[in-house]
């Protein structure tokens, strides 16, 4: 099980807010922070990785559970060290 400083909850949002949410929360971490992002929108399993490849921010894992018939995402993101 992967452990974030940081949670940030985008639940009810759907692409492109939770990415825009995680842009702007992660300017407020220090690098090396990890930042969880919470979402219910299938698109962050793709989404997640494609914005840290382009922002340079790790992807650490994503975690999956599903609950109440509706499925939960966890990314973690780690801010990178610039």
């Amino acid at each position: 099980m992967l452990k974030a400083d940081v949670k940030l909850d985008t639940l009810g949002y759907f692409c492109p807010i939770p990415i825009i949410m995680t842009s702007k929360k992660i300017k407020e971490l220090v690098p090396g922070q990890v930042l969880e992002v919470v979402s219910d929108d299938e698109g962050i399993k793709k989404d997640m990785p494609a914005w840290c490849q382009s922002t340079g921010h790790e992807m650490l894992g994503l975690e999956e559970e599903a609950s109440d018939s509706k499925r939960v995402y966890k990314a973690f993101v780690k801010k990178a060290k610039r």
